[in-house]
C-alpha cells in the first residue's frame, strides 16, 4: 500500500500543507513540528513524489555512491573509477546524454548513517546504487539493509556491490563485485612464513566488518596450514583490532611488541595501517626489514614509495570500481549468479625478508 502525503500527516498530526513546506525546504517551520513530520516520513517510509502511479517506478539520473571515507584512497580509486562510468563525457557537445549525476555519499564507517543515505537515495528514486568496501556484520543492520534494499529495487533501483559480499539473506542486488580478502590473507602470510618467520604480529581492523573478519580468517588459515596456531590464547595475544588508519597503526604496532618481543613479522590490515606500524617499528629502534618485516593490504599507490616499498597485496581497485559503474549503468552483464571473486595479487617488495639469525 503506497504511503501518501495524508498519511504523513496525520501520523505527525500536521496539515499535509506542513509536511510538503518541510520536504521541500520552502518556509520555515519550528524546530520541533519539522522534528515531528521528518520522523513521521522515516517511521512510514514515505518517498517523496511517490503518490502518482505514473512516478511510482520511475527514477531519476541520480546514482549514488556510497564510501566509508572519501580521504581514503582504497575508496576514493573504486569510487572515482564508478563514476567514469556512471557521469562520464557524452557525444563532447556539453549536453546531457545517457549520463547520470553521481553523488558520493560518505559515510564515515557509521552504520546508521549508510541506512540514511539509502533512505534519501530512495526519496530521490535514485537510478542505480553502488555500495563500497567492506559491511558490517551486526545482525540487525544487515537485516535493515536488505529491507532497505528491496525497497530500492522494487522502486526501479539498480545495486551494485563493489569490494563487499552479498547479504546473508536477500536477493535485491544486480551484482557483487567481492574481492578475495581472505586468499589475499593466506598468501601474505604463508609468503613470510616462507621467508622463515614464525612469531608474526597481526594488526586487525574493526572486527564488524566482513573485510576485517576475512582477511583476518586467511592469516590464520596460513597458521593453521604451517602448525603454527597451537595455542589460541597465543594466537590471539599477536593479534590487535583497530580502525583502518595510520594511528591504529602505530598503537596497534607498539602494543604487539610490548605483549611479544620475539616477533619477527607484522601484517597491517591495509597499506594506511601498516605506514603506522613501520613508524612504531623505527621508533622502537629496529629497521625494516633486517630486525621486523612489515606487510600490507590493498597496494595503494603510496606503498611502493614506502622506504623500503611495502610487501602488500594488490586489489584491482580501480578495475573493480569501473565494472561497478557499467554494472550500475546496465552496461554490462551481471556475472553468473549475480556474484563474482576478484582475485588477489601477492606484491612481494623490500619490507619484507628472512628473520634474522641469532
Amino acid at each position: 500500500m503506497t504511503v501518501t502525503l495524508a498519511d504523513v500527516a496525520a501520523r505527525a498530526r500536521v496539515s499535509p500543507a506542513t509536511v510538503s513546506r518541510v520536504l521541500n525546504g520552502n518556509y520555515p517551520v519550528a524546530a520541533s513540528t519539522r522534528e515531528r513530520v521528518l520522523r513521521a516520513v522515516d517511521d512510514l517510509d514515505y518517498v517523496l513524489n511517490g503518490p502518482a502511479s505514473s512516478l511510482a517506478a520511475a527514477t531519476s539520473d541520480l546514482v549514488g555512491i556510497l564510501v566509508n571515507d572519501i580521504a581514503d584512497p582504497f575508496f576514493g580509486i573504486m569510487a572515482g573509477a564508478a563514476q567514469t562510468q556512471i557521469g562520464g563525457p557524452g557525444d563532447g557537445s556539453g549536453r546531457a546524454g545517457g549520463e547520470k549525476l553521481a553523488v558520493i555519499c560518505n559515510t564515515g564507517g557509521s552504520p546508521e548513517r549508510e541506512l540514511t543515505y539509502l533512505t534519501l537515495l530512495q526519496r530521490q528514486r535514485a537510478a542505480a546504487l553502488v555500495l563500497t568496501g567492506g559491511a558490517v556484520e551486526y545482525p540487525a543492520h544487515q537485516a535493515a539493509m536488505a529491507a532497505k534494499l528491496a525497497k530500492l529495487a522494487d522502486a526501479g533501483t539498480r545495486i551494485v556491490f563493489c569490494g563487499r559480499p552479498p547479504l546473508p539473506e536477500g536477493d535485491a542486488l544486480v551484482a557483487a563485485l567481492a574481492f578475495d580478502n581472505r586468499g589475499g590473507g593466506r598468501r601474505l602470510t604463508e609468503h613470510l612464513i616462507a621467508l622463515g618467520h614464525r612469531r608474526i604480529g597481526y594488526v586487525a581492523g574493526p572486527p564488524e566488518r566482513t573485510t576485517t573478519r576475512h582477511r583476518l580468517e586467511g592469516h590464520r588459515e596460513a597458521l593453521r596450514g604451517a602448525g603454527l596456531d597451537t595455542d589460541p590464547a597465543d594466537e590471539e595475544r599477536l593479534t590487535v583490532h583497530g580502525p583502518y588508519d595510520r594511528r591504529s597503526g602505530y598503537e596497534a604496532t607498539l602494543e604487539i611488541l610490548r605483549r611479544e618481543p620475539g616477533v619477527t613479522a607484522v601484517v597491517a590490515a591495509n597499506d594506511t595501517v601498516a605506514l603506522g606500524a613501520c613508524a612504531a617499528v623505527r621508533d622502537q629502534g629496529l629497521r625494516i626489514p633486517q630486525d621486523i618485516s612489515v606487510a600490507g593490504f590493498d597496494d595503494l599507490p603510496f606503498s611502493v614509495d614506502a622506504v623500503p616499498a611495502l610487501t602488500t597485496v594488490r586489489l584491482p581497485l580501480f578495475e573493480a570500481g569501473a565494472r561497478a559503474g557499467r554494472l550500475a549503468m546496465g552496461k554490462e552483464n551481471p556475472p553468473p549468479g549475480g556474484v563474482a571473486t576478484i582475485a588477489a595479487e601477492l606484491m612481494i617488495r623490500g619490507s619484507t625478508a628472512p628473520p634474522r639469525v641469532g
